[in-house]
């Protein structure tokens, strides 16, 4: 039986000229033709204006349009973008048994390794990825279980996702202002309960054949995404055409999650959205999940249902929608409303 380290993708990748048949995706799941994101893209918003309520107003319109954008003049330093960026290269550079190592220390299984998906044995089929996810709240619990190699991943990855926290709550506080919401709304239970999650993508053979990462939407309130400068990965549904995703140099792609399309009413929509592989260059993700803590409630804002607009979506305590939504997919949806 094939231990974690030897399942890793990036344990074998090389010494295949071929793609293993477990990691062929079906025909109508493979990857076609993508729009060029230079005829649609998805936009791209300016957080270094004075002009508040034009920011607001963009946000909202690509939240309710793209359900993705990117920001830029954001406040995070490239420093520690590149930092966090390089440390999570190495990271997972490092030898197969000694990556697992380091990620085999939470006795709950919160921090861990894992490769395709948190379902690899109920998997038909694979996805050519291998991923490391921790939770990352800002008060440092859970720290004691992060890798502590390589050096200084703690001290990087610590002082990166506190900028990320206070950089989600911008975003947040922004939407609630362009929906009629308490400013604070999210402050508190709905954002407390942050995670990390770093995809790595080797080389694949061939890249018409495989995914990294299957069309879904995300359970979160927001995802915010630092990518890989270099290589095109990502991909977004609209209107029934996938869009590139274009990297910009120190950018981060923010994402709906279902959580909040729930929130909103069904105002804003968690757009699908998939990552697809190449057969020159690696690539390395790193998205920070703004989730609640698993007591919270989600349900439709009272402040955006009325009369005339009932509410679409029933109420479910996080805890529940995250163990539903990891055991049935995108089956949870219809179950929600």
């Amino acid at each position: 039986m094939e231990t974690l380290d030897q399942m890793l993708v990036s344990s074998w990748y090389n010494v295949h000229s071929l793609v293993p048949p477990s990691y062929v995706q079906l025909p109508e799941n493979r990857p076609s033709k993508v729009v060029s994101s230079l005829h649609k893209a998805i936009p791209v918003i300016d957080f270094g204006g004075h002009d508040r309520v034009d920011t607001t107003k963009q946000i909202l319109e690509a939240s309710e349009e793209y359900g993705f954008f990117q920001v830029i003049n954001h406040g995070v330093s490239k420093d520690l973008m590149d930092e966090t960026l390089n440390i999570f290269k190495e990271f997972h550079a490092m030898a197969p048994k000694e990556k697992v190592n380091e990620c085999s220390k939470d006795p709950n299984g919160s921090c861990k390794l894992y490769t395709s998906s948190e379902n690899y044995k109920k998997d038909a089929i694979h996805y050519w990825k291998d991923s490391l996810t921790h939770p990352c709240p800002p008060s440092g619990e859970y720290m004691e279980y992060w890798p502590q190699k390589p050096s200084k991943y703690r001290e990087i990855v610590g002082k990166y996702t506190r900028e990320l926290k206070k950089l989600a709550l911008k975003i947040l506080e922004l939407l609630c202002e362009g929906l009629g919401l308490n400013l604070g709304y999210f402050c508190g239970g709905l954002s407390e309960n942050p995670s990390v999650l770093v995809h790595h993508y080797p080389p694949c053979p061939d890249p018409s054949l495989t995914l990294g990462l299957a069309k879904h939407r995300d359970p979160t309130i927001i995802t915010i995404l630092l990518q890989d400068k270099e290589v095109q990965g990502l991909q977004v549904l609209k209107d029934g055409e996938w869009i590139g995703v274009e990297p910009i140099p120190n950018a981060f792609v923010v994402n709906i999650g279902l959580l909040l399309q729930i929130i909103t009413n069904g105002r804003l929509v968690g757009a699908e959205h998939r990552a697809v592989t190449n057969s020159s260059s690696a690539r390395t993700s790193v998205a920070y999940f703004v989730y609640p803590s698993f007591g919270s409630i989600i349900e439709p804002a009272q402040a955006l249902i009325n009369g005339s607009t009932p509410a679409i979506y029933k109420s479910m305590r996080f805890g529940e929608f995250r163990r539903n939504f990891f055991h049935k997919g995108p089956k949870i949806e219809e179950e929600l409303q």
